[in-house]
């Protein structure tokens, strides 16, 4: 059904010679998440919206070009701030992270471990416990 309304947007930009003119971005976005979230052939997609490979093509290449020049915001990505520092204490040991990803595990007696991936710390951590 979800195709229905995106054939509706799109026919309201077909030229008399049914050239596809003037898409704006939002529906060259629809248009990609469509083409990428469909498990059919692309012959059955193009029909679906009602209109030739040849019409289709231009609209998803350039779909795709805006997408990787960022010109659409990807929702699930969120950016977080993260302190130049950050400590976690216990009475076990002290964890010490930094902005470059890199962890220090101090341990009673004074001992330290360095991790040069935040990967490597939880596996230690996984397999100490």
């Amino acid at each position: 059904m979800e195709n229905v309304t995106l054939k509706r947007k799109l026919s309201s930009y077909v030229s008399d010679k049914g050239y596809l003119k003037h898409v704006p971005d939002d529906i060259l976005f629809e248009v990609l998440v469509a083409w990428e979230n469909w498990t059919g052939s692309s012959k059955e997609f193009y029909a679906t919206l009602g209109f030739t490979h040849a019409q289709m093509a231009s609209l998803i290449g350039k779909a795709k070009r805006l997408k990787r020049e960022g010109h659409f915001s990807d929702e699930d990505f969120k950016q977080i701030k993260i302190s130049t520092e950050q400590n976690l204490n216990s009475e076990h040991a002290t964890v010490t992270t930094s902005v470059c990803g890199a962890a220090e595990l101090v341990l009673p007696g004074g001992k330290l471990i360095r991790f040069s991936n935040i990967d490597f710390l939880l596996d230690y951590l996984k397999k100490s416990a």
